[in-house]
């Protein structure tokens, strides 16, 4: 069972994300990890606007696999924004991209499955008229602040599951 909410980011008091005026754009910075695949596994999603971070987020579960956590990221990311902003997600996932933007094939159906969520997530954004969902890659462990903070907050959620 997913631990999601028993698990969101501490030292966070406040998410100001869904304050962000119309019209305007919102960052969220995303990523997935796993030790071991299968294995334990946690996601942890960075939101920035005009340049400060506003909102963290992140979970785990018990037994799954990397690419999961990077889709569970970005899904998550989608889910909490409401505001009327458009959403710019910042991953260090190429497969995200690839099944997301590009039209990549979703065999495995825990994939297929999550793109598929992430899909209606998207349409729905757009037909209530709450901004355009975009994708960005970066590089993954090459200093940008944000991907690592996303990185750290996946990571120390595994941790914690793990009681270390």
């Amino acid at each position: 069972m997913p631990l999601s909410e028993a698990t969101a980011a501490k030292p966070q008091t406040r998410c100001f994300f869904d304050e962000v005026p119309a019209g305007n754009r919102l960052t969220a910075h995303t990523d997935g990890a796993c030790s071991g695949n299968p294995g334990p596994g946690g996601w942890g999603v960075v939101f920035r606007f005009n340049g400060s971070v506003v909102g963290e987020l992140s979970g785990n579960e018990p037994g799954t696999k990397n690419n999961r956590m990077e889709l569970t990221a970005v899904r998550e990311a989608l889910r909490r924004v409401l505001a009327c902003a458009s959403l710019e997600i910042a991953t260090d996932s190429k497969n995200v991209i690839g099944w997301l933007v590009e039209g990549w094939k979703r065999n495995e159906p825990t994939i297929a499955s999550l793109c598929k969520e992430i899909d209606a997530l998207r349409a729905e954004r757009l037909a209530a008229q709450r901004g355009a969902v975009t994708f960005r890659h970066v590089r993954g462990h090459s200093g940008d602040p944000l991907n690592e903070r996303a990185d750290k907050l996946a990571t120390g959620v595994i941790e914690r599951l793990r009681g270390r």
